[in-house]
């Protein structure tokens, strides 16, 4: 490699310091001659130091080693101080690292440091937070603080997800949102308002999948229907492929979205992840922003 390679594993991306995963992860890198220093994230609070180190370094290219929260914080990173990004997927879903073609096998993955090409993508911003995958308001963000509450009181994390979903569903899923749309204003009363970085498939087989990040839009998704029946529907269309035939089921692109809530604080979903913003929610599209290293078929 021409370049400096610096890795960032997250063990808590289903990696452990411990694990036999690291030592072949080091034996792979000098098999596929890749001159690399790795950095191990001992706990989920070294995450943004160790990430700030390996960008503040003379590595020009910064691998992360994980799943999209780990890719997504790389990433931020990796935008703020112009390096290029690789990705070794380790993960549960993997969105980002699908998208782009990146091999979800480890060895192939390397491949791609190596012989790989550089490519430009898009990148979504929401009040100065970048995202690489997704947003939204609504639901998921509020299910995922409720059941973190719980978790912390000692519950296991599918009985809290379980928990936090019944009690939105019974007492308040939706909410009042104003969105400001190249202009247009809308009113809307919602479970959620979602915002993806270029385009969503949202047929039955590809759901959450994306053919290109390079499009230059924001896609936004929600739906108006006011009544539990409602998300009844939308589960039942979605299962059946047939999202798109739900009459109260709106999607647009745009490449600048305002949202204002009732509260001066929302909780925001940012790529996984939950944060509390204040608003208005401003979201944008940073056309071709990211620099990424990808298989060269897809070139």
């Amino acid at each position: 490699m021409q370049q400096g390679v610096s890795v960032v594993v997250n063990p808590g991306a289903g990696v452990s310091p411990s694990d036999s995963y690291l030592d072949d992860l080091e034996i792979a890198l000098k098999e596929a001659d890749v001159n690399a220093s790795v950095d191990i994230v001992r706990s989920g609070h070294d995450l943004d130091a160790i990430v700030q180190t390996a960008v503040g370094g003379d590595s020009q290219i910064i691998v992360a080693v994980g799943g999209d929260g780990t890719v997504s914080a790389v990433a931020q990173a990796v935008l703020e101080n112009e390096k290029v990004l690789a990705i070794i997927p380790r993960g549960t879903l993997n969105h980002f690292a699908k998208d782009l073609g990146i091999p979800l096998d480890s060895v192939d993955a390397l491949t791609v440091i190596k012989n790989g090409i550089e490519k430009q993508v898009d990148v979504g911003e929401v009040n100065g937070r970048f995202f690489i995958n997704n947003s939204s308001i609504g639901l998921y963000p509020r299910i995922v603080w409720k059941r973190e509450r719980q978790q912390r009181l000692g519950r296991g994390k599918w009985w809290s997800a379980a928990w936090a979903t019944w009690q939105l569903f019974l007492l308040s899923p939706f909410s009042e949102v104003t969105l400001d749309v190249n202009g247009k204003v809308l009113r809307r009363k919602t479970p959620f308002v979602f915002i993806g970085n270029n385009e969503y498939e949202i047929d039955i087989y590809n759901i959450g999948r994306r053919i290109k990040l390079d499009t230059g839009c924001l896609s936004v998704y929600l739906m108006r229907r006011s009544g539990r029946m409602g998300l009844l529907l939308l589960v039942i269309h979605t299962l059946f492929g047939r999202l798109k035939e739900l009459k109260d089921f709106e999607n647009f692109k745009t490449s600048h979205l305002s949202i204002v809530t009732r509260k001066t604080r929302t909780l925001v979903a940012i790529d996984g992840e939950v944060a509390v913003m204040e608003t208005p929610l401003e979201y944008r599209i940073h056309p071709k922003k990211l620099r990424v290293l990808v298989p060269r078929s897809e070139d």
